[in-house]
């Protein structure tokens, strides 16, 4: 075909574009010195414009790209190597995570290295079991099936999407996922069906004819995300629409109803439901009346969904309360918070049943009895003296026949992944590796690690950091970057909404325009098989270790240089 038959099909291309393009080109220049007038003669507000205006703008555009694109054009080292955040990404995908030639980070430059067996193990010959045993002595111990868990991340500061797609991967790969001080919300009960429409807990929302015939039109021609938003805005009027669950197979929304007794409520957790470790900030959030004070009945009610409670004392990289600004208070996290929505959440700095040793530990003997649960709690470690106190008050307590905590996590003083005040986010407490060689040494010199799991929380995101921190002590591991990025966080760093900024993949926002697009099937999937890999990983470890199970790891295993 020769150009002018091109041009016959494509008449387009033989039109004379020299008008219109002269035409753009003045326009955009009438509008650069309308800009360079303003800059230089009218405002008053920023003196590098004044004195180079135009230009100047140039800045404020490169710096507002910096922290989405930095990613891209320089060398990630927040987490040792862009080959880890790379790993991620690929094992949630399903893609195959091996490298060629070298990593970034050359291999001398490791600070810790694990030993090699002189006789490697075959994977099929380490045992495969990672069960996990909380709470021996209560009514109701929780055995978790992996020794890997989604740490605290709130709904709310994550968007409903993102909670749902962690709730979806967290009962399909078979893990227990952290409420985060938020509490519990429907998101994390999205995996629930409506099996028994009666049920006497429950409040129930169902559309009529013509707006279930919307939906499935709806989902024909759209999808199922979009069909499910245009039914919840027909069948449910009121601002919390987002608080209902949605059973697909019944057309029905429903929530738990709270106000009902709690005899109505299950004596066991339903099926189809993920292991849930339900966190109780300063806030009290969804534990709490309507004066503010911790309600037994709530909690009660909570606990028939849950299989733990952690109790927040302190973060890593956030030691003071939680912090969730009015772009993220909307009307469905008001009523799960019982707090004014859009208005800035700023929690309690301090707990308010922990003023002294005793107190705090009255209140988890209360938790306990309450629920049947194991109940622990979430710190951060300054120096062994200090952990001392924990481990002298709780030698006291099992002397006088009294119950202690099931459990201890411990975040390092880089963990963290929550919007947090700059000054604290790596420079209050010690790294994870310290606090776990202090806290494990501490409690097996006070006869106390048997009856207390210790659980670890700081920068966790490949099957080596995991390894290495069960070497230090860990029974059990809490992830919150990892399964950031295997549920598609591109790391802009912009979760807060401060400034009228919100997560670019809808995963830590709750703007609805990018909340509405997160795709919430396909990103369980990828938080379900980064989980199953990382097992994997574990797993090939231990073989090269020449372990038999990941109960004989030890600090034995571990070379520091």
């Amino acid at each position: 075909m020769n150009k002018e038959d091109l041009l016959s099909y494509f008449s387009v291309l033989s039109s004379d574009w020299s008008i219109l393009i002269k035409l753009f080109i003045v326009t955009i220049v009438l509008v650069m010195i309308a800009i360079a007038i303003y800059d230089r003669f009218i405002q008053r507000k920023n003196q590098l414009l004044i004195n180079y205006p135009l230009i100047g703008r140039m800045r404020y555009l490169l710096y507002m790209l910096r922290n989405p694109m930095r990613q891209y054009f320089g060398d990630e080292t927040f987490y040792n190597s862009f080959e880890k955040l790379d790993w991620v990404n690929k094992v949630a995908a399903k893609k195959n995570p091996y490298l060629s030639f070298s990593p970034t980070k050359p291999y001398g430059n490791q600070k810790t290295l694990f030993k090699h067996a002189n006789f490697v193990k075959e994977e099929d010959d380490v045992e495969k079991d990672f069960s996990v045993t909380f709470g021996e002595e209560r009514s109701e111990p929780y055995i978790s099936k992996s020794i890997i868990g989604r740490s605290a991340m709130s709904d709310g500061a994550i968007s409903p999407e993102g909670t749902r797609a962690f709730a979806k991967g967290a009962f399909k790969g078979k893990f227990p996922i952290n409420t985060g001080e938020g509490g519990l919300t429907s998101n994390f009960l999205t995996t629930l069906h409506c099996t028994d429409c009666n049920a006497a807990y429950l409040e129930m929302k169902e559309g009529t004819w013509f707006a279930k015939t919307v939906y499935r039109t709806m989902k024909l021609f759209t999808n199922k995300e979009v069909a499910g938003r245009v039914y919840r805005k027909m069948v449910v009027r009121q601002k919390d629409r987002g608080s209902f669950i949605f059973d697909r197979d019944k057309l029905v929304y429903f929530r738990i109803d709270w106000s009902k007794p709690l005899e109505l409520f299950p004596m066991q957790v339903p099926l189809g439901l993920p292991d849930i470790t339900f966190q109780m900030g300063s806030g009290l959030y969804g534990v709490r009346d309507e004066n503010g004070v911790f309600d037994t009945q709530r909690y009660q009610k909570v606990m028939r969904f849950c299989r733990m409670t952690e109790i927040k004392l302190a973060q890593g990289a956030k030691q003071t309360g939680g912090k969730l600004l009015a772009a993220k208070v909307s009307d469905d996290i008001a009523y799960y918070r019982g707090i004014p929505a859009h208005e800035d959440l700023i929690s309690p700095n301090r707990f308010p049943y922990a003023t002294d040793m005793d107190t705090f530990f009255d209140f988890i003997s209360e938790l306990q009895e309450l629920s049947g649960k194991p109940v622990g709690f979430k710190i951060v470690i300054s120096d062994r003296e200090d952990f001392e106190l924990y481990a002298k008050a709780f030698k006291h307590r099992v002397e006088k026949g009294k119950s202690i905590a099931d459990f201890i996590t411990i975040d390092g003083g880089d963990g963290g992944s929550a919007t947090a005040p700059l000054e604290m986010m790596s420079k209050i407490g010690l790294p994870i590796r310290e606090s776990l060689k202090i806290s494990s040494e501490v409690l097996d010199s006070y006869g106390l690690r048997q009856i207390i799991k210790i659980i670890a929380a700081e920068k966790v995101l490949t099957p080596d950091d995991v390894v290495e921190l069960l070497c230090y002590g860990a029974d059990f591991v809490n992830i919150a970057r990892g399964f950031m990025i295997s549920a598609g966080c591109i790391r802009a760093r912009e979760c807060s909404g401060a400034g009228g900024k919100n997560c670019p993949v809808g995963l830590a926002t709750m703007d609805e325009a990018k909340r509405s697009k997160y795709l919430v099937e396909q990103k369980s999937k990828h938080v379900a098989n980064y989980h199953h890999e990382l097992l994997h990983g574990v797993l090939s470890l231990l073989a090269v270790m020449g372990k038999n199970n990941v109960n004989e790891l030890s600090q034995d295993d571990l070379i520091v240089r």
